[in-house]
């Protein structure tokens, strides 16, 4: 076979292979409702994505597979437990002859994060799964599995800034600015149902009652400056902040970094934690926070850039 006909099979033997990227989910407020008699806790949370992800593909063929590499790959646990897996197993019950094929997830993301990797991972294995089956990405079916598979996937599946209510499934779009930032994790794993028992609510227990709901801060409309979304967001914690740090002091040095660091506008723990985030009025200023922070805790994970 000549060079030029051995390129061409190479290239028609990777036509078929599909890539997206799960970004990272990002909290900036959490409040915890209550908690439902079905033991499901309501949230309301402002969800935003940042410019650092884990990477999928998907390879047509007979079988579902899953590879797993990357910096973080050894953190994922089994791969039957993988909620790639579980997704795609969920959609094909729900879609008759769905094409699969192998899964190969690059993980960059830290795990047990509270910045969604796995249901970002998940929501990018729907989208490659609807683009190869050619199901649009309305599709009640993918909105379905989405829930089934998570609560966070479903605005995974959107990958754009919300405000999400109750289990994950009210999604409103919100017209977020650009927002630099930095994002820590000090690579220590979190995990969210330890959080939730900390925070200790019992089956049918409000945390929030109507009238705090009624004076809930309404989010800045279109076109609006960072400002007003950091004063807007100041008013909004994240409730599950404390009982994270209880479990995990070290989240207290986390925020302490990026509260100290210079321009930072607000820090914040994300999700249950352990990753937290500042918000800075420049790119610059989050990448020089960055540096410093890296240099101070090398073994941390640190990312600058931003959030939309």
């Amino acid at each position: 076979m000549t060079g030029e006909a051995e390129t061409g099979a190479k290239a028609s033997s990777t036509a078929h292979v599909l890539a997206d990227c799960g970004r990272a989910k990002v909290n900036l407020t959490l409040r915890v409702v209550g908690r439902r008699v079905d033991g499901y806790h309501d949230l309301e949370s402002v969800v935003a994505f940042a410019d650092c992800a884990d990477r999928l593909t998907l390879t047509p063929g007979p079988e579902l597979t899953l590879v797993t590499t990357g910096p973080t790959a050894q953190a994922c646990g089994e791969l039957a437990d993988n909620l790639v897996l579980k997704a795609a197993r969920l959609l094909a019950e729900r879609v008759p002859e769905l094409k699969l094929g192998a899964f190969a997830l690059e993980k960059m993301l830290p795990v047990a994060a509270g910045i969604g990797g796995g249901s970002a991972d998940a929501a990018a294995a729907l989208r490659l799964l609807a683009r190869l089956n050619g199901l649009a990405p309305d599709d009640p079916r993918l909105a379905e599995v989405a829930l089934l598979t998570g609560a966070d996937v479903p605005v995974c599946l959107l990958s754009k800034a919300c405000d999400m209510t109750g289990v994950g499934e009210g999604l409103l779009p919100l017209n977020l600015p650009k927002l630099p930032c930095v994002l820590v994790n000090p690579n220590i794993p979190v995990a969210t149902k330890d959080v939730f028992a900390a925070l200790g609510l019992r089956n049918g227990e409000l945390l929030v009652g109507a009238a705090d709901v009624i004076k809930s801060p309404a989010w800045p409309g279109e076109g609006a400056p960072l400002a007003d979304w950091v004063a807007a967001l100041s008013v909004v914690g994240n409730d599950l902040e404390a009982p994270a740090r209880r479990i995990e002091p070290v989240i207290g040095d986390v925020l302490s970094a990026l509260g100290g660091a210079e321009g930072a506008k607000l820090a914040r723990m994300s999700g249950s934690g352990a990753t937290c985030f500042a918000l800075f009025g420049h790119a610059a200023e989050a990448q020089a926070a960055a540096k410093k922070i890296c240099a101070d805790r090398p073994t941390w994970w640190v990312h600058a850039g931003e959030l939309s």
